[in-house]
């Protein structure tokens, strides 16, 4: 459960949010924020819900069960979808030809 608390800092940090922000669009306090990236608290089934939600990930990437994260793409464009499909691809090649 480690990796929860840098990944949800991560993702935070990634949407240029404070904490006390993120806790007032996910309508939670911020000291709960801070305990979940210090992995001193877990948050409820409820908020980790909510969380998954806000930023578009699922539970198992959030709970260190999978390296995927799942981009929800529903609110692009087709060519915005197509840009960064293919950007992941380049990454993707960058990084096989390093092995």
């Amino acid at each position: 459960m480690e990796l929860f608390g840098l990944k949800l800092k991560a993702l935070r940090q990634g949407k240029h949010l404070t904490q006390e922000q993120l806790a007032n669009k996910i309508d939670i306090v911020k000291a709960s924020v801070s305990g979940y990236e210090k992995n001193a608290i877990f948050p409820s089934v409820e908020v980790l819900i909510k969380i998954c939600r806000y930023f578009g990930v699922s539970a198992d990437y959030l709970l260190g069960l999978s390296d995927a994260m799942d981009f929800n793409v529903a609110h692009l464009t087709d060519e915005q979808v197509s840009l960064i499909t293919g950007v992941v691809l380049q990454f993707e090649q960058l990084n096989n030809a390093k092995s």
